[in-house]
C-alpha cells in the first residue's frame, strides 16, 4: 500500500512524460518543442528527425499509461521499477546529452522513489 503522498508525485511523473510526449508527437516541430530539445525548428521539419522524435513520444506515453496504472491500483513493485527506468534515462540523457537532463527529467521520479520508501 503506497501513502498519498507517493501516489501524486508519480502521477506527477506520468503527467510529465504525457507533457514529453505531447512536446515529441504531436508538437514536433513548434518553438517550444525546439526549445525544449535544444533542436533548430528547422531541423524538427526533417521527415526522419520527426519520425524519430514522434516514435519516442509513444515511448513516453506507453510509460506515462503505465506509471498511472501502477499507482492507481498501488502497485508499488511496478511503480518503483518504472521509477527506476525513468531515473536510469534520466543519467543515460545526462552521460550522452546535457547533466541537465538528471533533474529535468529525472528529479521528480528520483522524489517519488525516494518517498516510496519512506512509508
Amino acid at each position: 500500500m503506497m501513502n498519498l503522498f507517493t501516489v501524486i508525485l508519480i502521477l506527477l511523473v506520468a503527467a510529465e512524460h504525457l507533457y514529453i510526449m505531447f512536446l515529441e508527437t504531436f508538437a514536433t516541430t513548434s518553438r517550444h518543442t525546439s526549445k525544449t530539445f535544444n533542436i533548430d525548428v528547422d531541423e524538427l521539419s526533417n521527415h526522419h528527425i520527426s519520425t524519430l522524435l514522434k516514435n519516442q513520444g509513444v515511448y513516453n506515453g506507453l510509460l506515462a499509461v503505465a506509471l498511472s496504472f501502477a499507482a492507481i491500483n498501488q502497485d508499488l513493485l511496478w511503480s518503483r521499477l518504472l521509477l527506476g527506468y525513468v531515473i536510469l534515462v534520466a543519467l543515460y540523457g545526462t552521460w550522452s546529452s546535457d547533466p541537465k537532463i538528471l533533474f529535468k527529467q529525472g528529479g521528480l521520479a528520483i522524489a517519488a522513489l525516494a518517498v516510496s520508501f519512506i512509508v
